[in-house]
């Protein structure tokens, strides 16, 4: 169950970590977790949604008494000290959580199962060592591209296997090793030779010191159609990133249990089996692709515009074209200048790294700036940093060892913050600045305000003013309730029409004013022309022509302009109308003494005609603001 008032993803961390401890199920544990908000300057532990609506942090984090072994956290700008304290305090925060679970073990918690682990045995481990490390010593002397390193180290493991585990004829099987033992022990050697070389030496697989990045290379405006495009290429990862500009109705609607329950920033990470060389089926989104999208969302949340500045809904899709490690990094760089590239005025650009730590047991460590795919695979952290040059603005941080001293921590920050703006720079060479316009087919809108009264009038019954709108301009027409009305068109005429016409809405028909209107509906009495956004009047017959008018249809057609004078509103608001006042050039008064038709045949199509449409005091759930009819945005 859910109250709607605290979230739930912290409960679940803890809940989970408690039924292992008091289960049979052996493991490092126990875990604690907390949230970490920031409101007016203060922290607060376990903020509600309330207190998160005003909070400029949102940190998740768990870990056990003695460190911290997952972060999550998105940022408004936070610098990297005030970040070292509020980790600090989580940390803190945990230890009460823990303590519970402790006792909870002891009072109601099973015996632990033994589990036998079946490993290498020392000597082999050994063996294995002492044949290959020489040999991947030396083919590690040489900077090495991903696929050099991956050839090299599988043709020295296929020579040391066909000797230490073929068994020649006649030979005794005990002086071989077996070759699943041997792979074991094979991938045991590289992770100890890679490490001691970047411990010992700080020389990294493709030759670089723990602190340097990898060529950085970028570019926008690579693709002519699309809204913004930015290309970043760090090494052998390269991220294409696409923005598109739609009006607010396009945001994302979210069925959860968050208040939040529309999303105008949606960024979508693609993960293609290509990107690494491989070729398989391409399904649906993994769990993997879906966590770095959403990372690289929370990074650029915090600089995109106000609503009310830039009415737009946002969506950015980052494809891995090439990946050799921290493609959603690339991500969060190809989205700056994608966005930048779009002319979206983000308040800062914003670059990711990720970082990487080298430990061992006598206590040294290495922290390494922008690790790549092997380094993330040998090492103990992959630990991804984004913010601008003032603060982060994202973090995530998954572990392999039993946890990351606040020292540690407090080095990884400030050694990303420098490659952060090492980063930055490069991009900035680029696209100093977002683009002063919009790009030929984004669109473009136009804000208009209307009372909240019209939205009826402005819908139509069934939506179907707005859809004629809609097709009549080619612009796509998003309604808010308090009367905001966004136009959206590639099109600048098509845009300025629709802003005419809405703009009328408001206008009342006068008595004596010339109007040219379409006709909308043919009686045998007379024709319906349609003056005012939402106000049709009656021409009689009488009235359609200077000469005799046998039928209707010899002078109007349905969709056909006549330009008419109001002769006549009636108090209940119907309005006459007359063409051949307009011809003769009489006046209203004029028209209406020569007016011998009937007069109870006129129609008013304002908001005020409630007997056909039902009215619209009541607007709810029958509202299509975009006249599509399949969709009921609140």
């Amino acid at each position: 169950s859910s109250d709607g008032v605290n979230p739930l993803d912290i409960l679940a961390i803890n809940a989970a970590s408690a039924a292992i401890m008091i289960s049979d199920i052996p493991w490092g544990g126990p875990v604690g977790a907390v949230r970490v908000g920031r409101v007016n300057g203060e922290f607060v532990i376990n903020p509600t949604f309330a207190e998160m609506d005003a909070s400029d942090l949102d940190l998740r984090l768990a870990g056990t008494k003695d460190a911290i072994l997952m972060v999550e956290c998105g940022a408004n700008e936070i610098p990297e000290d005030v970040m070292a304290q509020a980790l600090d305090l989580g940390h803190q925060a945990i230890q009460p959580i823990i303590d519970l679970q402790l006792q909870m073990a002891n009072e109601i918690g099973k015996p632990k199962r033994e589990i036998k682990l079946f490993l290498p045995a020392d000597d082999v481990k050994k063996k294995v060592f002492e044949r290959v490390s020489g040999a991947m010593n030396a083919l590690l002397d040489k900077p090495l591209s991903k696929v050099e390193f991956y050839e090299g180290m599988s043709k020295i493991k296929e020579e040391a296997e066909a000797e230490l585990c073929t068994v020649p004829e006649g030979a005794d099987p005990a002086n071989y090793i077996p070759v699943n033992e041997f792979r074991e022990s094979f991938e045991l050697a590289e992770m100890d030779v890679v490490r001691e070389r970047i411990l010992g030496m700080e020389k990294r697989p493709d030759g670089r010191k723990p602190t340097d990045i990898r060529p950085i290379w970028c570019d926008v405006g690579v693709s002519p159609r699309a809204h913004g495009t930015g290309l970043f290429t760090r090494g052998e990862t390269q991220i294409l990133s696409f923005a598109t500009l739609a009006t607010l109705g396009e945001a994302q609607e979210l069925d959860n249990l968050s208040p939040i329950k529309t999303k105008r920033y949606m960024h979508h990470y693609n993960f293609p089996p290509f990107s690494t060389g491989e070729v398989k089926p391409l399904r649906g989104q993994s769990r993997r692709e879906v966590g770095h999208g959403a990372l690289a969302e929370r990074a650029l949340e915090p600089v995109l515009p106000a609503e009310e500045s830039f009415p737009y809904a946002i969506r950015v899709v980052s494809e891995a074209l090439s990946s050799n490690g921290s493609t959603s990094m690339g991500s969060v760089c190809g989205s700056t200048l994608a966005l930048m590239d779009a002319g979206v005025p983000i308040k800062a650009p914003v670059a990711g790294v990720a970082m990487g730590l080298i430990t061992d047991s006598t206590g040294r460590y290495k922290i390494l700036t922008d690790i790549q795919g092997t380094e993330d695979h040998l090492g103990d952290m992959d630990f991804k940093v984004a913010g601008t040059a003032n603060g982060i603005t994202a973090l995530q941080m998954d572990i392999k060892i039993s946890g990351l001293s606040a020292q540690m921590m407090k080095e990884a920050l400030a050694q990303a913050h420098t490659a952060r703006m090492e980063i930055m720079n490069k991009m900035l060479a680029v696209i100093p600045q977002a683009r002063s316009e919009l790009k030929q087919h984004a669109p473009r809108i136009i804000t208009v305000k209307i009372p909240v009264d019209k939205i009826g009038a402005l819908i139509g019954p069934g939506g179907k003013n707005i859809r004629a709108l809609q097709e009549e301009t080619g612009a796509v027409i998003d309604i808010q309730d308090d009367g905001t009305v966004y136009i959206a068109s590639t099109d600048g005429v098509g845009a300025k029409i629709a802003q005419e016409r809405i703009e009328g809405l408001g206008e009342s028909a006068v008595i004596g004013n010339i109007y040219t209107g379409k006709v909308v509906r043919i009686e045998a009495f007379g024709a319906f022309v349609n003056i005012l956004p939402g106000v049709d009047g009656l021409v009689h017959i009488s009235q359609l022509a200077s000469e005799r008018v046998e039928k209707v249809e010899d002078v109007a057609g349905m969709g056909d302009e006549l330009t008419v004078m109001v002769t006549d509103i009636d108090p209940q608001g119907k309005i006459r109308l007359s063409r051949q006042a307009v011809l003769e050039g009489w006046s209203a008064e004029e028209a209406r003494e020569k007016d011998k038709g009937g007069k109870s045949g006129g129609g008013n199509r304002s908001g005020g005609r409630g007997g056909d449409r039902g009215g619209f005091n009541n607007r709810g759930g029958e509202r299509d603001r975009r006249g599509g009819g399949d969709r009921n945005r609140r």
